[in-house]
């Protein structure tokens, strides 16, 4: 039961880190979109398409949150008491964000929209970038089991960098492949372009940063490289190739099969963390076992997920699919 539920939160990352970095993604290309009048179009199809599930996206946190917390306490404590300060910067941001984003809507004033666009694309990119920092804090082992690590190192390492850096341009991907999508939907040639050439740029630009990816790890995480390299490569290898093909896609215009391709190289990565990381929760030093809650709460926790999975997984499908098609 320990592991399934380490399972289930892995899934829950994943999702995450594709629905949630799609999201948040979009703020990279607001914030680069251009003055006023030059941007009005791109940040029209941001708020088209981002519109029905900005928030539902933040399902997926929460129960991250909630199982880790429930289900791993131990490192629920070490990871909380030591990654506040990128942790709180997130939740900070979140919240400036949809601030940011609602209230764009109902400005009238040429100031007041560019001071909440502002607060809203900022806080899209620094956002993932934390999160990102918090993984590679994680994976490295700078995360101590009983807690109250260093505040400052412990994210802003080689390994942590690297993962916001990626976390940024994986987001920044997901985001104009999804908004090329829906540009072509709409029949707008000229923004179909455009988000294009975003997703072209952050496609060859998240390929050069995960390149350097082995040399970082080798140096600053020799134990997750030697996992990678030994186990968690077939998931490397998966991404790579659809990473390669979604890129292919984007240049011949196809824009469902890009999506579609985008997000497998994005959960393929995120896949092979945790894969590499198993069977520990934090670094080398604690055990999914050893964190893990009592059995009782453990399969409670199992009981309840699967409930949340046939209650709620329906209806974010249905809200998924009817956004994707245009119906809302």
């Amino acid at each position: 039961m320990n592991t399934t539920i380490a399972g289930v939160l892995l899934v829950a990352v994943v999702l995450y880190g594709v629905f949630g970095g799609a999201d948040f993604g979009t703020g990279l290309w607001d914030l680069t979109a251009g003055g006023a009048r030059r941007g009005a179009r791109p940040r029209a199809l941001i708020d088209h398409s981002l519109g029905p599930v900005w928030e539902a996206n933040h399902t997926w946190l929460i129960f991250i949150l909630v199982v880790l917390w429930t289900g791993f306490p131990a490192a629920f404590v070490a990871i909380t008491t030591t990654l506040y300060v990128p942790l709180g910067i997130a939740a900070f941001g979140i919240v400036l964000r949809g601030s940011g984003f609602a209230f764009r809507k109902v400005s009238f004033r040429t100031a007041e929209q560019r001071v909440n666009g502002a607060v809203f694309a900022t806080s899209s990119v620094l956002t993932p970038f934390c999160f990102g920092a918090v993984a590679g804090a994680i994976a490295s082992g700078r995360v101590p089991s009983g807690g109250h690590g260093d505040p400052m190192a412990s994210w802003l390492s080689p390994t942590g960098v690297l993962g916001g850096v990626l976390a940024v341009l994986t987001c920044g991907y997901l985001a104009a492949v999804f908004l090329a999508a829906d540009a072509d939907r709409l029949g707008d040639a000229e923004l179909e372009q455009w988000t294009r050439r975003r997703a072209l740029l952050s496609a060859v630009l998240t390929g050069a940063a995960a390149l350097s990816g082995p040399f970082v790890l080798h140096a600053d995480a020799p134990r997750l490289y030697d996992r990678l390299l030994h186990v968690g490569w077939p998931a490397l290898v998966v991404s790579a190739v659809a990473g390669a093909l979604a890129l292919a896609a984007t240049l011949r215009g196809a824009r469902v099969v890009a999506r579609a391709l985008g997000v497998v190289a994005v959960a393929a990565v995120l896949v092979g963390w945790g894969v590499g990381q198993y069977p520990y929760l934090l670094g080398t030093h604690l055990r999914i076992a050893d964190a893990a809650a009592p059995p009782a709460t453990m399969t409670t926790l199992g009981v309840v997920t699967l409930a949340a999975a046939v209650l709620v997984g329906p209806s974010l499908v249905v809200l998924y699919r009817l956004a994707v098609r245009g119906r809302l």
